[in-house]
């Protein structure tokens, strides 16, 4: 198919696409729920079935993954596609609709996102009209689009150069527990010469988008503790104190005024040469706009630029809690403040590095650290007491824009959409790739087919139609591109 073939064929299947989207986004995908998982399971399963591929439920102890393939020819190399079916759980008080699982078609009048009725689309498809549901954007919307794209050639009888393999995984957002043991009991059925990550939001240009990297993800718990019960603040304030003081200078000396982490050795390997520079600077940015795009009037100077502050590992603190606030606040000391924590990780950062020495650094600021709740006798003998758990959750990967899956896709997206596509180096998130790199050996590329603003993993998610239709676009380009 050439660019024309290709954009008449996206354009002539979008809105039956969007209506199959409407459908799959109404079966409910928390992936702590078995029957959520049962029920997207059987519905790729068939929909999958219908377009000629064969199936196979992959099962482990705990969640299964559903794998689906079409053998054209034994002969022939293999080419693996990552989708991603699960979504984040939804809080239905903070959602502009009545249900997030019930997707409603928008268009934005005077900065307000309108609800239109469905059957418009058939009578106008217009670009920049949203669908707004849980998992439309991540990443029930990118798996419609290459599905669509599958259906496409097959009722054109239109061959890849490629066997195709996908494997699906319905419990991503709770970090892929199950997806390790998957990945090395199958990996005989899974190995390919590339994977293909559908999963991810766009440059921030939103033109169509290939990612070659993640990083990974190291959360921390850091409980400091108080006097064994909440006190009344007019009673004891002043002697008792206040552990929301302790923590807040614990945090804050995390970072200095520019945003740059303080804690020694926390940068240690990364040297980004001039060359590196240029290559993942090579994108459409301007400053300004980010920064009024974000409403931000500075930014963290750990990178000259966006795209390079992504190479850095970083550290967030993702939520704090202490006591009331609101209508509930009341005049107490908390016996405990907590602060939940995010590093992102990237290849030359492991996670118990990163780990040990945040733990480090609290240690140094003199704190006792325990286990669980502090006995008696600590809480007598040490001034600052604190707890601190972590969890390792996904690790960080990178390939090469010159490697040639890099060479291939690039060629892809030229043959697709011209000059009007963006190569990033990393993307700011974590993805679950890391089995496939280690155990099959094989690079892995992501298209990035969401707007970026579509209120990943908060309420309101959306996706714009026009990204949607150019997802379509993007996977019947990399169908039908010849692999050398």
């Amino acid at each position: 198919m050439n660019r024309e073939q290709i954009h008449q064929a996206a354009e002539e299947s979008v809105v039956s696409s969007l209506e199959e989207l409407r459908n799959f986004l109404k079966i409910p995908n928390n992936g702590n729920f078995p029957e959520h998982i049962q029920s997207n399971l059987e519905w790729c399963k068939n929909t999958f079935q219908s377009i000629q591929f064969d199936t196979k439920i992959l099962t482990t102890e705990g969640a299964p993954q559903l794998y689906a393939e079409r053998i054209y020819d034994p002969g022939l190399k293999s080419l693996l596609f990552y989708l991603q079916i699960d979504g984040q759980p939804v809080d239905t008080s903070f959602w502009n609709q009545e249900n997030p699982y019930l997707p409603v078609l928008k268009v934005l009048k005077k900065e307000v996102w309108e609800e239109i009725d469905w059957d418009k689309l058939k009578q106008e498809f217009n670009p920049d009209w949203r669908i707004f549901a849980r998992s439309a954007s991540d990443s029930k919307g990118p798996a419609i689009a290459f599905m669509t794209a599958l259906d496409i050639l097959n009722k054109r009888a239109i061959q890849p150069d490629f066997n195709i393999k996908v494997i699906m995984d319905f419990q991503e957002e709770l970090g892929s527990p199950t997806l390790a043991t998957t990945v090395d009991k199958h990996r005989a059925l899974l190995q390919s010469e590339m994977l293909l990550i559908m999963d991810g939001t766009r440059h921030l240009s939103n033109l169509p988008t290939l990612t070659f990297g993640a990083r990974g993800i190291a959360t921390v718990t850091i409980k400091v503790f108080g006097a064994k019960r909440n006190l009344h603040s007019g009673q004891y304030g002043n002697f008792a104190p206040n552990p929301v003081f302790k923590l807040s200078k614990l945090i804050a000396g995390m970072k200095d005024e520019e945003g740059k982490v303080t804690i020694p050795g926390f940068y240690d390997g990364i040297n980004l040469s001039q060359e590196r520079k240029d290559k993942i600077n090579d994108v459409p940015e301007d400053l300004l706009e980010i920064k009024k795009s974000l409403g931000i009037a500075d930014i963290d100077r750990v990178g000259e630029t966006y795209q390079e502050a992504l190479q850095y590992p970083s550290l967030n603190v993702r939520g704090l809690r202490a006591a009331w606030v609101g209508e509930e606040v009341r005049t107490l000391i908390p016996s405990l403040a907590i602060a939940e924590i995010d590093m992102r990780l990237v290849p030359e950062s492991g996670a118990m590095r990163q780990i040990t020495l945040l733990r480090n650094y609290v240690l140094n600021q003199g704190y006792h650290l325990v286990d669980s709740i502090p006995t008696a006798e600590e809480r007598r003998q040490y001034a600052k007491l604190a707890s601190f758990q972590y969890r390792i959750g996904s690790k960080p990967f990178r390939t090469d824009f010159d490697s040639s899956i890099g060479k291939w896709l690039s060629s892809a997206m030229q043959r697709t959409f011209g000059d009007k596509f963006v190569r990033m180096s990393t993307t700011g998130g974590s993805q679950p790739i890391a089995p496939f790199i280690n155990t099959l050996g094989i690079p892995a590329v992501s298209l990035r087919i969401p707007n970026p603003d579509n209120n990943i993993h908060a309420p309101n998610e959306n996706l714009r139609l026009g990204n949607f239709l150019e997802g379509i676009q993007m996977c019947l380009g990399v169908l039908t591109e010849e692999m050398k």
